[in-house]
């Protein structure tokens, strides 16, 4: 089976803490993760290493939706998150695998993701274009501070 990865860097202006809270608060998840044009459905979220996740993605436009869960393989708070994706249809076979380093620089968090084990199915590109999305839609919640 063919698979592919894709790596991201960016430079957060925010703190570590709230970037990794992103990647840890189910609620957070529904509103960053999915790319623009889907919404998202997590089921389950045990945030812990051997804990498990389910989700699902909802394309807004189609209305039809894809499932997922996994495994966290590893966490370590504030600088490392280590996970297992399998998607629930078995068109899209295999298991992924994503890490995102988090470290604190100057200005914020610099952010570093690798997603291993794409399906052949899914092309790269949209991965990247996902991804892209995605992470603006994260700076956008936990760039902004919000004193009540």
């Amino acid at each position: 089976m063919v698979t592919s990865t894709v790596s991201f860097h960016r430079v957060i202006k925010a703190p570590v803490s709230r970037v990794f809270r992103a990647f840890s608060d189910s609620n957070a998840m529904t509103f960053w993760l999915p790319p623009y044009g889907f919404l998202c459905t997590v089921h389950e979220m045990d945030f812990r290493v051997g804990g498990g996740y389910r989700m699902s993605f909802h394309n807004f436009t189609t209305e039809k939706s894809h499932s997922f869960g996994g495994q966290y393989l590893e966490i370590k708070p504030n600088e490392l998150l280590k996970y297992s994706d399998k998607f629930e249809d078995p068109n899209l076979p295999g298991e992924m695998t994503t890490t995102v380093w988090l470290k604190e620089v100057l200005c914020g968090t610099e952010i570093k993701i690798t997603q291993e084990g794409i399906p052949e199915q899914i092309p790269a590109e949209f991965c990247y274009l996902g991804w892209q999305e995605s992470l603006e839609k994260l700076m956008k919640l936990v760039e902004p501070v919000i004193n009540d």
